[in-house]
């Protein structure tokens, strides 16, 4: 059964009570809402758990100061447990619930909600996850990536990789991948960069729930022997695919992972940021707590007489939270503003979302501009390595074969 958490935030209440007269009247304050699925429960838990209470923080945030442009922002949060139908009910309810932006969950969840975001006119965001193809506005109209996709990522990790080698031709590449729909979502753009660099490609898929891999990463390190290998592995598999290929002797510092590779949990479930020395990690916001927007929550609950979470602590999946709430607060400020200060619909804040440009959060988001034609901002990313101990940035914001991933949303359209 789904398991609904409703989430009233801000410090005023969204119903006041007026005595006029000796009656009693009661007037409905300003309030928006937003829906948000996440997943702290279910296989990917070890995200939600951090990355949701990022996302009602940044909110609490805003209700704090007022709101968005004199609206409260009323969050009803579903955890759809990382499953297709929690999601699709989710969905509905937020419909029914009026609300008009909707935080989505998982890329299978994604591809099953796409048409009914259209059909129902609400704007939904899968920041790293999702559709690639949804990178189109055209063909998918309420979809908004808003970070990185799949393709872009992989199309990244092969340009660094190719930094590091200094050339791919004739080199080889492992692809170890977590078996579903997001896992195979890059093996388009690995093979078409394959082709044109020259390099050797082999995959190496890894079942449900991604526990067990050994034979994988024997078959890799024992025979493929690979000059590097990018791993998109998601949930608890990171840290299992760190602790395989380091107990096979496989240097790390010749492994980049995708963004759901990427956060300290995984590091430290692995055994420790000192046994995922080298790591290479890619991600799409801000990493670290030195950003004036996670200074202001710190404050916000010391304000409040309380400690910040601890949540806070895993910076990677807290901060991407962060990043999508702050990307919706936005959309939804760019529509109020729009229709003069009026409640907007979910085709306003659509619009709100695609006129979002030069907004990074004092450095905290990448310098993406989305478009009617373009929802997911130019796919930028920075890789993080670990070093002495901690994640330390060495490559700020890049693309990585940017017309390759546009050749194939083009032909992804083509075919449509």
């Amino acid at each position: 059964m789904t398991r609904f958490v409703k989430s009233w935030l801000g410090v005023a209440a969204t119903t006041a009570t007026l005595a006029l007269g000796g009656a009693g009247a009661f007037a409905q304050s300003k309030e928006i809402v937003f829906g948000f699925q996440c997943d702290r429960t279910g296989p990917t838990a070890t995200v939600g758990t951090v990355l949701c209470p990022g996302y009602q923080d940044y909110i609490a945030l805003v209700n704090s100061k007022g709101g968005v442009e004199g609206y409260k922002i009323k969050v009803i949060e579903i955890d759809n447990e990382y499953k297709v139908p929690p999601a699709m009910e989710a969905h509905e309810r937020y419909k029914k619930e009026g609300a008009v932006i909707e935080g989505l969950y998982g890329t299978p969840q994604t591809a099953a909600l796409n048409k009914k975001l259209e059909e129902d006119k609400m704007p939904g965001t899968s920041p790293g996850f999702g559709t690639a193809s949804a990178a189109d506005g055209k063909r998918f109209p309420y979809t908004f990536p808003i970070a990185a996709s799949y393709w872009s990522q992989v199309g990244a990790a092969v340009e660094f990789v190719k930094e590091r080698l200094g050339t791919l031709k004739g080199k080889k590449i492992a692809y170890l991948f977590y078996d579903n729909p997001a896992g195979k979502e890059p093996l388009a753009i690995l093979e078409d960069l394959a082709k044109s660099e020259g390099f050797e490609l082999r995959t190496f898929a890894v079942p449900a729930p991604g526990l067990e891999m050994g034979a994988q990463v024997l078959d890799i390190t024992g025979r493929y022997k690979p000059d590097f290998v990018i791993a998109h592995l998601f949930g608890r598999s990171p840290s299992v695919s760190i602790k395989e290929l380091k107990g096979k002797g496989y240097p790390l510092s010749k492994v980049v992972s995708l963004v759901w590779g990427s956060a300290e949990a995984d590091l430290i479930a692995a055994g420790g940021m000192g046994v995922a020395e080298g790591y290479n990690t890619m991600q799409f916001a801000g990493v670290g707590k030195d950003y004036p927007v996670l200074k202001d929550i710190e404050a916000m609950y010391k304000a409040q007489g309380k400690e910040p979470p601890k949540e806070m602590d895993s910076t990677v999946y807290y901060n991407r939270g962060v990043f999508n709430a702050a990307i919706h607060v936005e959309a939804v400020r760019n529509a109020i503003k729009a229709k003069g200060g009026a409640m907007p619909t979910g085709e306003d804040v659509k619009k709100g979302m695609e006129s979002i440009k030069g907004f990074t959060l004092g450095g905290f988001v990448p310098p993406m501009e989305l478009s009617a034609t373009d929802h997911e901002g130019g796919g930028w990313v920075q890789i993080w390595t670990v070093r002495g101990g901690k994640l330390v940035k060495v490559k700020d914001w890049f693309q990585g074969y940017r017309p390759v991933i546009e050749k194939q949303l083009a032909a992804d359209a083509s075919k449509s």
